[in-house]
């Protein structure tokens, strides 16, 4: 196994815990209350699945269309 492929997923966690009721995401990090609660659970493809998710989640989240 390559050395990257050993690396933890960093979590996307900032620190700024809130859930938009609205939306169901987190006002920080833009998961869901589920996937903040599987994270530790993901296998490392799902972490990085999600992370690129919630890139695309945050843009549409402040998308002024």
């Amino acid at each position: 196994m390559s050395e990257i492929a050993q690396q933890e997923v960093e979590s996307p966690c900032i620190g700024v815990c809130s859930i938009d009721e609205a939306s169901g995401y987190c006002h920080g990090c833009y998961r869901t209350i589920e996937e903040i609660k599987g994270w530790w659970n993901m296998s490392q493809a799902e972490q990085l699945k999600l992370v690129a998710d919630l890139e695309q989640r945050q843009n549409q989240a402040v998308s002024f269309d």
